[in-house]
């Protein structure tokens, strides 16, 4: 296992990450054209990403112009700020406030708040009334504010601040939650605005350690190695990636975490195009309890947390197997200096079972395996953990999943109580029905940048002389050609696909070259028309939006979803009824996950998995991993 460095070399390629130095000297060139006070906060930073044309015209001989893009809060005046700065000249090239804006919240303000709600008379007292006097065993989650219609929703900028007790260091944090009481923060002053009391609830009893040392350790099973004594099969330079035909870029973002850039295979001498960014654009998580503790629980953990700002440092502990490489993520901290995350992206190879096989009677068994390519990251935001992995196939494919795992955000209840809302996972303890809803950016380039997306519906052949024993079905695909037309939903009954299709190139049978985009597990939203979350999280009405590409629409909620009252993200892109035939497009993938919690989530939730894939489709003249070679043979050799 080995962390990979960028290597020193001459020229860097334009959507190569920044680097410490290019973030110190955007913030020092930003800090001498501008006057920052000193409670100014640089909430972000990242490369200014260049635009297409100029990715497309690089060459190694030539150097390409590097810029930051900041986002910034003056938290005495409540204003927010865009900038961008160009490294290599060395100079400010904008500066655009940005009205009624409130960014996500900072790593400062995390540490700042909980040190005054806990010195707080109010919430001391609180406490008090249950029991809970030791303020170094109280845990405390900052839950976005939100917006539901109240003054101070757009006024101030506020959190609202659950807690939780161990009975000892070391606690499971979240097994003892402190019911009833919630702090609400003026971020920007630092103060507490009140402290609600919704009423006394008993402490649960029981601890929810989960750690091997406290848990009865079953027999475990034999060691498994996965060795490659040849080294991987990768080749690494940078940010970008080669392996089995495959090349592909990636980046890091304080907001989005892993990023994937310039995804192309290689076939017939030359590297055909697929995607040309890809990221989760957002994500929400509503829960369904209407009591005080948490009706107002719709966390945007990209746009207000940070995805890249959360991600785990894979040094403190990682599942792949195998020759390991790994690459630190860079973010800011609120002064602007560089945070590094060590060890934030794994990159590895699985073994995934059979690729194809066939047995002929007469010319024997043709099998080969399927290898993988893993680049994958790990974000924990209070409760949850969320592993982002990103698969690449031998046969063309690409495959994206989501695991969930960590521990369900819950409340307390007199033992032997039970909630309509949720499920009671211990004595004490109940967790709340939710959702998390995930918007994928998909800025497709099949073979090129102009495509065309198709809705495919498999449709029964009404019964008559064309269908005469009533067991005819056939593929219907119809053109989307509008944003409009283009707001699309799944359907079981019709085993709905979409696909991106590029009308200007045909492979050998004539077909236009396409890819696939086959869902994975999905639910709809449940919280009501009208409610602040579909107010705020637009995206989550439909599985599908398509979009022209605008370098200016990246995220499905909006750029600032922070205590946005909503109407932003792809409600508003998509309100000029756009054409989206025969042009670059962005494919908008809208994921959701309706979680029932159950006994067996408690301690600590064992993974759930949802994602999608990306299949060729047409793409190739016939199967492109027949060039796969055959596995060495073992003895013990197993094709499963």
């Amino acid at each position: 296992m080995t962390t990979a460095e960028r290597p020193p070399v001459a020229v860097l390629h334009p959507l190569e990450p920044l680097s410490e130095e290019e973030i110190r000297t955007a913030v020092r060139v930003l800090r001498a054209a501008r006057s920052l006070g000193p409670r100014t906060v640089i909430c972000s930073i990242a490369l200014h990403e260049p635009g297409k044309p100029v990715v497309a015209g690089f060459r190694r001989s030539t150097s390409t112009p590097r810029s930051a893009f900041l986002t910034l809060l003056d938290r005495d005046t409540g204003d927010v700020f865009e900038a961008v700065v160009s490294i290599d000249r060395q100079s400010l090239v904008s500066w655009t406030s940005i009205p009624g804006a409130q960014p996500g919240m900072t790593l400062p303000e995390f540490v700042e708040s909980n040190d005054v709600i806990k010195t707080h008379p109010d919430y001391i007292a609180a406490l008090a009334k249950r029991g809970v006097t030791d303020m170094s065993l109280v845990s405390i989650d900052q839950w976005p504010n939100g917006n539901f219609g109240f003054p101070e929703d757009s006024s101030l900028r506020l959190t609202r601040a659950l807690s939780w007790v161990r009975t000892a260091p070391g606690d499971n944090a979240y097994a003892r939650p402190i019911d009833g009481v919630i702090a609400v923060v003026d971020l920007n002053n630092m103060r507490v605005v009140r402290v609600e009391d919704h009423g006394v609830v008993p402490l649960p009893p029981e601890d929810g350690n989960y750690s091997a040392t406290s848990i009865e350790q079953r027999v475990a099973p034999k060691k498994l190695d996965i060795i490659q004594p040849d080294g991987p099969s990768f080749e690494i330079d940078g940010h970008s990636i080669r392996w089995q035909k495959w090349q592909i870029r990636f980046g890091f973002t304080h907001r989005e975490g892993l990023v994937l850039h310039n995804v192309g295979y290689e076939d017939g001498g030359r590297v055909r195009s697929i995607l040309s960014r890809a990221s989760l654009s957002e994500m929400v998580v509503p829960y369904g309890d209407p009591h005080p503790m948490h009706n107002r629980k719709n966390a945007f953990d990209a746009g207000e947390y940070g995805l890249g700002m959360c991600t785990n440092s894979l040094e403190l502990g990682c599942d792949c197997l195998g020759e390991i490489r790994y690459f630190d993520g860079l973010i800011c901290d609120g002064a602007g200096e560089p945070l590094r995350i060590p060890n934030a992206i794994c990159l590895h190879e699985e073994d995934y079972g059979i690729l194809w096989k066939h047995v002929d009677r007469e010319s024997g068994t043709e099998v080969r395996r399927s290898r993988r390519l893993v680049l994958s990251s790990i974000a924990t935001v209070g409760n949850y953990e969320y592993g982002f992995f990103w698969y690449f196939y031998q046969d063309g494919s690409i495959e994206y999943e989501i695991k969930l795992t960590g521990i369900v955000s819950n409340g307390a209840l007199p033992v032997g109580e039970e909630r309509k809302y949720g499920t009671v996972v211990a004595p004490g303890v109940y967790a709340p029905i939710h959702q998390h809803f995930f918007s994928m950016r998909l800025d497709m380039a099949i073979d090129g940048e102009a495509n065309s997306v198709y809705e495919v519906n498999t449709v029964a052949e009404p019964a008559g002389p064309e269908n005469p024993f009533n067991n005819a079905f056939f593929a219907q695909s119809t053109l989307l050609s509008r944003e409009s037309t283009a707001q699309r939903d799944l359907n079981l009954a019709s085993a709905r696909y979409w696909k991106v299709v590029n009308p200007n190139v045909k492979n050998r049978l004539g077909q236009p070259v396409a890819y696939k985009l086959a869902p994975g597990e999905n639910t709809v939203p449940f919280n009501l028309p009208g409610s602040s979350l579909r107010k705020r999280a637009g995206f989550v009405d439909h599985h599908l939006w398509v979009t022209p590409f605008e370098p200016a629409e990246m995220h499905g909620a909006g750029q600032y979803p922070n205590q946005h009252a909503g109407g932003a993200g792809l409600p508003a892109f998509t309100a000029a009824d756009r054409p989206v035939e025969n042009t670059d497009v962005v494919v908008w993938y809208t994921m959701g996950h309706n979680h029932v919690p159950r006994p067996e989530d408690w301690p600590v939730m064992p993974t759930q998995y949802m994602g999608f894939k990306l299949q060729p489709l047409g793409f190739f003249d016939r199967n492109p991993a027949l060039d796969v070679p055959p596995s060495p043979k073992h003895d013990d050799h197993c094709e499963a």
